[in-house]
């Protein structure tokens, strides 16, 4: 990946000593930022919202090649994500409000005599104001070997970038610290293949966030995973090869881990070396020491985030209480530039965090580790669940904070309740849902003081007015609106519930509906089919339907989600299966209609199933055939099959008549169904697998092919704790022990990354299969329409807990049942594409021009991709010749350069 700076480059630096530019800028106020990261970018937005941009030259100085991007979820560059999704500058934001970018060009050195600042480069910016927003540094311990090839930090993205380049070359990696972001680099060693450890100096894992046994649980989750994890003791030395590379670790206990890679994530230290140069108030441990306004010892400099010693003597290493210093600072600078008092100040701030580590859910808030004196502890533990539930209340039932491990949903509630009496008993807040807790409290138990969003600190209150002042009907809007939910994510459930409260509560229906048809929610409407045993569209419409809606053909939201849910309770109620059958062909989406995805050019794709990614000899071949006969582009995909682009509408028919006679079947890649069941090779190929996890997806793959969901469906078999298969981000993955099969569900690759929860362990081959039928059954009948099942989770009452306590205890007695549905689902499947093949009137339908169906158009070529056969420039001889291609065929074609 490019490490290039971005397209926003930045302008010529203005001098200070520049005479022409000294004249210039004589009655301009010069504001210089030293830092770009997510706090100075927060500066940056609360000058601009103030209009203390105008009239002002405002300089940014970054040392990174990048501007600001999301620290937070650094992680997820392993994940898929790109430096510009993690991009925190809006498109033309700088040029909005006319403030220069200097990226890669620190600043070196302030004179405050002078009032200047030089960068590295050697340009001099004269200041009114100077805010520094240098953040914090990585602290490497002093272990000897420490300097060694392999050894790397965890705090920008080109340390990502290094770290993923070396990790291709090595088998085993550790990470020392087992904090936060220690936790954070483990997850990131794992997802790139390697054997990993975790070293911590504390005697449990996240010292700062958690209590013991918080951390015990922790420590079972992450260990659970298949990560070692090493308390108690800290690096005392690394051992390197001729060549200067790592080889090992040895630890304080004597111990030793052979390893090639060693990332140090333990603790960070305030980046104030400039302000120390410089002559400021520094702390006795660190940190630029300011008053409630944020302004040094120096009254025309500030320091905000992580550099900064506040008012209360913290150094703070969070987000939120940076995005406060930062709107603190940026509000007295606008008050003083308009001669006005100076604005809010910043006294404290709030600690929480809520985070997924590893897949594990974690929070804390308040006075975590009950260090008030008097505090009382209500604790809920369940070991086998990995589940960890810790409330501190004082003697007269104010809650004080609080730990959660493993299920941290009631977070969202629990922290803005805190300091306050809530309306329940302590011991209800933390027992899960059945075992005698009352109903999860609601918005309406939170005070309009309860502070919802800590990242941009926003009340109840607020949400309410942006409800019902600014007219906001919806999450989106209120976001837009108040910013809140914009920070980590963690409060947007809550959100969600405080919108719709208010909006009842001035009267608003909230509509629940599918959409403007049907009043009932997608679960609502596959009860009502299962029950009744509907099997048309029509039927339902007119029976359910609202009232304006009947006698309608529906919409493009209903349609397509009355027909997945028909499919799939197609053998029980008695209904043609098949997306193409009837009623059934009109309602489907774009893919379905031809049972292949639409490419961006307008061609299709074929997707032939390959189970477990098991193929044979002759099945390659023919593949390979049709490929080359049909002038498709063929592509290995990473679900373990290959992908053929670039066929007509018409081609499909007698592209698949050949693969259907070969063996293969429909892959369902166009489908809100299940993809594919990824494996590893198992312990039949590789020394360290444990079960046959080739077997299991084969097995896994043809069981459940063909099931329509609301969403698709993704999954994968690890033979071993390495998880080269990549189950935790499916789902429903499986990874192997040496007891049986661990079952996880809800993980996402996809845009919006989520880790799979373990729903449970060591399971038999039966006792796994089981598992999946009810859960797989249990999604697609309480899902929304287009929900994955990692939103699902989280969204669905009870989250995790609920879903066990259904699928694995039966505590709705719907069960045998759920088997029953899916016993019916894997009998009577039949291929989508050998039915279709065999029925003329699905075939009728596969036609490129409605005009001319028995052949296609001699005037249109088809150009195809990366020289997999060569197109035929010729066509662009004729000037009213249409020519179906990609923009940059066309291009290179009419400059005359020969195409791809």
């Amino acid at each position: 990946m490019s490490t290039e700076t971005p397209a926003q480059t930045s302008p010529a630096p203005r001098a200070a000593h520049d005479n022409e530019h000294e004249h210039e800028h004589e009655h301009e106020r010069a504001i210089v930022l030293v830092g770009h990261g997510m706090v100075g970018q927060r500066f940056l937005e609360g000058l601009a919202a103030r209009g203390a941009t105008e009239g002002a030259r405002v300089v940014v100085l970054c040392e990174e090649p990048r501007p600001a991007y999301d620290r937070v979820r650094l992680t997820s560059y392993f994940e898929g994500s790109t430096p510009e999704d993690l991009s925190l500058v809006d498109d033309g934001f700088m040029d909005k409000y006319g403030i220069e970018m200097h990226v890669g060009d620190p600043a070196v050195a302030v004179d405050r005599e002078a009032r200047t600042v030089t960068s590295r480069a050697g340009h001099t910016f004269a200041y009114d104001t100077l805010v520094l927003a240098t953040g914090s540094y990585p602290f490497v311990p002093p272990v000897p070997g420490k300097d060694s090839a392999g050894c790397f930090v965890y705090r920008t993205i080109e340390d990502l970038l290094a770290i993923e380049e070396y990790a291709s070359k090595v088998r085993t990696g550790v990470v020392v610290g087992g904090g936060l972001l220690g936790l954070e680099a483990a997850g990131a060693l794992k997802g790139l293949g390697l054997e990993t450890h975790i070293v911590e100096f504390n005697p449990r894992l996240m010292a700062l966030q958690v209590d013991e046994g918080g951390g015990a649980a922790l420590r079972r989750k992450i260990e659970d995973m298949g990560l070692a994890v090493h308390t108690g003791v800290g690096g005392k030395e690394i051992t390197a090869d001729d060549s200067g590379a790592v080889t090992s670790m040895t630890l304080s206990d004597g111990s030793a881990i052979d390893t090639g890679l060693v990332v140090f994530s333990a603790g960070v230290r305030p980046r104030d070396q400039l302000a120390r140069e410089c002559g400021l108030d520094v702390g006795e441990r660190g940190g630029v020491v300011v008053d409630e306004h944020c302004r040094t010892s120096d009254p025309h400099v500030y320091a905000i985030g992580e550099c900064a010693k506040a008012v209360d003597g913290m150094v703070y290493g969070l987000v939120a209480p940076g995005y406060e210093m930062a709107e603190t600072a940026a509000g007295t600078i606008a008050a003083q530039a308009e001669g006005e008092p100076d604005g809010a100040a910043f006294t404290g701030a709030d600690t929480s965090t809520k985070l997924k580590l590893l897949g594990v859910d974690v929070a804390s808030f308040g006075d975590a580790l009950g260090a008030a004196e008097g505090c009382l502890d209500v604790v809920y533990s369940d070991s086998r669940a990995g589940v960890y539930k810790k409330l501190v209340v004082d003697g007269d039932g104010v809650l004080l904070g609080g730990v959660l491990v493993g299920d941290a949903d009631a977070y969202g509630m629990l922290r803005p309740l805190t300091g306050s009496v809530p309306p329940v008993s302590p011991e209800s807040l933390v027992l899960p849902a059945g075992a005698g807790a009352p109903a999860a409290l609601g918005p309406s138990a939170l005070p309009d003081e309860a502070v919802i969003c800590s990242c941009h600190n926003v009340d109840k209150g607020t949400i309410r007015a942006a409800v019902t002042e600014h007219r906001c009907t919806d999450v989106p809007a209120v976001k837009k609106c108040t910013r809140a939910g914009t920070g980590c994510g963690s409060c947007v459930k809550v959100l969600g519930q405080l919108v719709d409260a208010e909006l009842e509560a001035n009267g608003v229906t909230v509509d629940k509906g599918l959409c403007g048809c049907f009043a009932h929610t997608r679960a609502e409407l596959y009860e009502i089919v299962r029950t009744l045993r509907l099997t048309s569209f029509a039927e339902l419409l007119d029976s359910h339907g609202r009232e304006g809606a009947r006698n309608t053909d529906g919409c493009e939201i209903c349609k397509p989600a009355v027909a997945s849910i028909i499919a799939s309770l197609a053998p029980s109620i008695g209904a043609d299966g098949h997306v193409l059958a009837g009623e059934q062909a009109a309602l489907q989406d774009t893919n379905d209609h031809f049972l292949a995805n639409l490419q961006r050019n307008g061609s299709y794709s074929v997707v032939p199933r390959v189970p477990g990614g098991e193929i044979t000899p002759e099945k390659l071949i023919v593949i390979g055939e049709v490929a080359r006969d049909f002038g498709l582009y063929t592509k290995i995909t990473g679900g373990q099959r290959i992908d053929l682009f670039g066929a007509r509408v018409d081609q499909l028919p007698a592209i698949w008549g050949r693969l259907v006679d070969a063996g293969f079947e429909s892959g369902h890649a166009y489908g809100k169904a299940l993809r594919t069941v990824k494996s590893c090779v198992g312990q039949t190929w590789c020394r360290y697998g444990v079960q046959d996890s080739v077997r299991m997806a084969i097995d896994l793959e043809l069981r459940y092919r063909g099931l329509r969901s609301p969403h698709k469906l993704k999954s994968a078999v690890s033979g071993c704790a390495r998880e080269c298969a990549e189950a935790m981000g499916k789902d429903f993955g499986i990874i192997a022990t040496s007891n049986g099969w661990n079952l996880y569900v809800g993980g996402n690759g996809g845009a919006t990354p989520r880790h799979a929860d373990l729903l449970a362990q060591d399971l038999s081959d039966a006792e796994l299969v089981r598992l999946i039928d009810r859960f797989l059954m249990f999604y697609i009948r309480t899902a929304d329409r287009l929900e994955r099942t990692s939103t699902w989770l989280e969204r669905i009452e009870g989250g995790l807990d609920h879903v066990r306590d259904v699928v694995v205890h039966d505590s709705l007695g719907l069960c045998d049942e759920l088997e029953a549905l899916m016993a019916d689902h894997v009998a009577h499947y039949k291929d989508e594409w050998a039915s279709a093949l065999d029925d003329p009137e699905k075939l009728a339908r596969f036609v490129s021009f409605v005009n001319a169906p028995d052949a296609p158009d001699p005037t249109v070529g088809f150009v195809s991709e990366r020289e997999q056969i060569k197109p035929d420039l010729t066509l662009l001889s004729g000037p009213d010749i249409p020519v179906r291609t990609t923009d940059l065929d066309l291009d290179l074609a009419l400059e005359g350069t020969p195409s791809r």
